[in-house]
């Protein structure tokens, strides 16, 4: 990963992985969760978050001149990069039944290079900093779009797995065998690593792009996500004013499903409830996080800006 974009931490300890630092200030539950839930498919919860298109809108339109190419989605990823960094146990992950803090930030972002049914379909993994602005985040989301979002274009996804593609069935069991369990000791190839999609933050997808509502997907077996968001369509609905009229406002809902092994249930309300603050408040984003919270199962340990 690039290092700008990587989190640098004091105070290595053996145990750590080169993606994470092992979490080790813990509830014994949470501790001992992993081993009764092993897998992501079984420990997925649910929730929704509606973003308000109106505010949002007038947002963007206000900031378009000094940031061109501004969009909700811009917006989006930059609320739930600010809320990484104010709730990091979002950023956790768990392998091999242990609980680690990511040590980077980072969106798999799924993209169709042309809206049609036969257009390629890829992903982008832009990195990022807790520190992020909007304006760090739609310059860093761009570059990442901007360089693969060509038809015909290759990115190390891509090309890793044209390569897999063409081995044998036997063959290609087992190379895939071999990373799983590279992966699970914290031995997996870097550039394994970089190419792959399962390993980040959040895996995100705009399906408002195709005009459909958002969905509830599943979370992956492979690699480190914990979280999975997908955007909606907008839609309507009326609401009753303050002053007894009948109105309307515009919403996309924003549904997530998390591994709720990586913290508790209230844990999780309270960032959603935070996000939801963030979405009405978008004007913060233009400046960096007053602090940035330290996810402290790994130690009191200071980010290097």
């Amino acid at each position: 990963m690039k290092k700008e974009n990587k989190l640098e931490y004091y105070n290595w300890s053996i145990g750590d992985r080169y993606d994470g630092w092992r979490v080790r200030k813990v509830d014994a539950i949470f501790s001992v969760v992993p081993f009764i839930l092993p897998k992501r498919t079984d420990s997925e919860v649910f929730f929704a978050v509606k973003v308000p298109v109106d505010t949002i809108e007038n947002f963007v339109r206000e900031h378009k001149k000094e940031m061109p190419g501004l969009s909700i989605m811009d917006v989006v990823i930059a609320s739930l990069v600010r809320l990484i960094s104010q709730r990091p146990y979002i950023n956790r992950f768990i392998v091999w039944n242990k609980i680690f803090a990511r040590n980077h930030v980072s969106f798999s972002i799924a993209i169709k290079r042309s809206m049609t049914i036969e257009g390629e379909e890829t992903v982008v993994k832009p990195y990022y900093l807790p520190t992020d602005t909007l304006q760090d985040v739609v310059r860093k989301t761009n570059e990442e779009l901007q360089s693969n979002q060509q038809v015909g274009q290759e990115n190390s996804s891509d090309a890793i797995s044209k390569f897999m593609g063409f081995l044998p069935d036997f063959l290609l069991r087992s190379v895939i065998y071999s990373v799983k369990q590279l992966d699970k000791i914290g031995l997996m190839p870097k550039f394994f690593f970089e190419a792959s999609p399962f390993h980040t933050s959040i895996f995100l997808t705009n399906l408002g792009s195709i005009g459909i509502e958002s969905i509830y997907h599943h979370l992956y077996e492979f690699g480190t996500c914990s979280a999975f968001a997908a955007m909606g369509k907008k839609s309507s609905k009326k609401i009753l004013n303050n002053d007894g009229k009948i109105g309307s406002t515009k919403t996309i809902e924003l549904k997530f499903v998390l591994d709720e092994r990586i913290c508790d249930g209230f844990y999780y309300a309270s960032a959603m409830r935070l996000l939801e603050k963030i979405f009405a408040n978008p004007t913060a984003l233009l400046l960096p996080p007053e602090e940035v919270i330290i996810d402290e199962g790994v130690g009191k340990k200071r980010i290097d800006r």
